[in-house]
């Protein structure tokens, strides 16, 4: 533990006597919390640009004096204090980051809303959780209309309404200091924009997130990049991550309001971005609108959705080795990393656990099984949820590993499919068949079958029309077993996906 820790502290230049004092100083002036981070970056970067999103560049030094101002200005006027909740409802952008660093300062848990849920979820989100405080976006506020949510809020940003920016012109006592706090957390919430959510709380600190930290910093070399695109959404988990490491190690981050292909691009010539953190989706479009813009990557860091190796191999085709694949779970965080390296051994690996990370693959009486044996994958780590009362965390994905170590998907413990009595998995077709030269995107799912019980179902989305059943058929069975066969195949036109970029296989139930 304190070799890593003499590692990561090191990276973030604070491996000198006045590091290490500027390091104690602002724990015992702010507490653990996410402004400790960016006051030491603020001291040690200064007028290096932190942050950049469409409509402004902030330095670092910027970014900390406007975020603890911020932090004075929601205790004196809206009386926030330590242990209340504030609610973020906004998409990717500065004025978004500094709220987040001041609440963080004051204490307060931070609940993440996902920007494409629905009223009607919104609304029950207020009811479920009560929030004390909200900070939205200007083109969400219909949100708002017919929802019980009726305590104190503000807009995140606009040019003549009351909101953040505008806050940031208000006068404050300069000589006034925030009291010392440690208690806040934050809150991701799991059931995406379906169902009752679950709250996973996840407390800041450098200590508790040590291991995973220095796997981003060690594994993805972050150390060696400048700049980080993030075009995740910063609501997710794998978003707020990035970005906290990022502002950790004194890089510029980019961010944009939402995702779209030719701005993305454009986003990471523009800036010469090395680091980008994206779904597979996010990539298998960027590759497709403009891969020459795209030369500056060393890094591609994709998790949120499994990656499938017909893009692997796009990738490392055109851009070369600079594909990661990362697996972790809301609740127990990042747990495993597949370097490019990796990705070379078995496209469609998820590498091996990071330092600190147990895992065991369980089967359905909570028995470990042996390699190359399908089970749940449990998890333990000291960065996990800290709401979760079960000492092992499972994570309700299914996979297993092979005798060098390496771990692999196979779906979840639901998509699992019992067809006359064999365990038949939907990702093992689904990564057959995407290695057709004319199939652009498949899922496959189980369905009701009188004589077997279950059977599997594929839906293809072609690059040729001219591709039929019979023909895909024909071609899968030499390279699959008998009981793996799907009993039918359906073309479609495009694949419903989720708005974090996951193929939405609930939807397919109804096609």
């Amino acid at each position: 533990m304190i070799v890593r820790l003499i590692i990561v502290l090191y990276h973030m230049k604070l491996l000198t006597p006045v590091g290490i004092y500027s390091l104690i100083a602002s724990i015992i002036n702010n507490g653990i919390n996410m402004m400790t981070l960016l006051k030491i970056a603020g001291e040690t970067y200064s007028h290096k640009v932190a942050l950049v999103d469409g409509d402004e560049t902030v330095s670092f030094i910027q970014l900390q004096s406007e975020a603890e101002k911020l932090a004075i200005i929601f205790k004196d006027k809206y009386k926030l204090k330590a242990g209340q909740k504030v609610a973020f409802l906004c998409r990717n952008h500065a004025s978004m980051v500094r709220a987040i660093f001041a609440t963080s300062r004051l204490g307060l848990d931070i609940y993440l809303l996902n920007t494409e849920m629905s009223k009607m979820q919104f609304k029950q989100l207020v009811h479920q959780h009560n929030f004390d405080f909200l900070i939205y976006d200007f083109e969400l506020s219909h949100f708002l209309e017919d929802s019980e949510y009726m305590k104190d809020k503000i807009l995140s940003y606009h040019k003549d309404l009351l909101a953040i920016n505008q806050l940031l012109h208000s006068r404050i006592d300069d000589k006034y200091k925030l009291p010392r706090c440690s208690s806040g957390q934050i809150i991701l919430l799991t059931s995406g924009t379906t169902g009752k959510s679950k709250e996973v709380a996840h407390k800041p600190s450098l200590f508790n997130f040590l291991n995973p930290f220095l796997a981003i910093l060690t594994k993805l070399k972050l150390f060696k990049c400048q700049t980080a695109y993030i075009a995740t959404p910063i609501f997710h988990g794998y978003g707020i991550a990035i970005l906290i490491s990022c502002i950790a190690l004194g890089k510029k981050v980019v961010i944009s309001q939402g995702f779209h292909a030719k701005e993305a691009c454009q986003l990471i010539r523009k800036h010469n971005v090395e680091v980008v953190s994206v779904v597979p989706l996010m990539i298998h479009k960027m590759l497709k609108t403009n891969a020459a813009d795209l030369t500056s990557l060393t890094c591609i860091a994709s998790g949120g959705a499994e990656l499938n190796p017909k893009l692997v191999e796009e990738v490392f085709s055109k851009l070369g080795g600079v594909l990661y694949n990362l697996y972790g779970t809301s609740e127990a965080g990042l747990n495993m990393i597949a370097t490019p390296q990796d990705l070379r051994y078995a496209t469609n690996t998820i590498g091996k656990k990071i330092e600190g990370v147990q895992l065991m693959v369980m089967d359905q009486n909570n028995n470990p099984v042996e390699d190359d044996t399908v089970g749940q994958f449990c998890i333990k780590n000291r960065w996990s949820m800290q709401n979760k009362r079960k000492y092992w965390i499972e994570t309700g994905d299914l996979g297993f590993r092979d005798k060098n170590g390496y771990y692999f998907l196979r779906g979840r413990t639901d998509d699992m499919v019992v067809s006359a009595g064999e365990n038949v998995y939907p990702i093992e077709i689904e990564q057959v068949l995407i290695q057709h030269s004319q199939v652009e995107v498949v899922a496959v799912i189980g369905i009701d079958d009188e004589q077997f019980g279950q059977r599997l179902q594929a839906f293809v989305q072609p690059l040729n029309t001219q591709l039929t059943e019979e023909a895909l058929l024909e071609w899968l069975r030499p390279r699959v077993a008998r009981f793996q066969m799907p009993k039918a195949i359906v073309f479609v036109a495009s694949m419903p996906y989720t708005p974090l970029g996951k193929l939405d296989k609930k939807q397919l139930r109804f096609h």
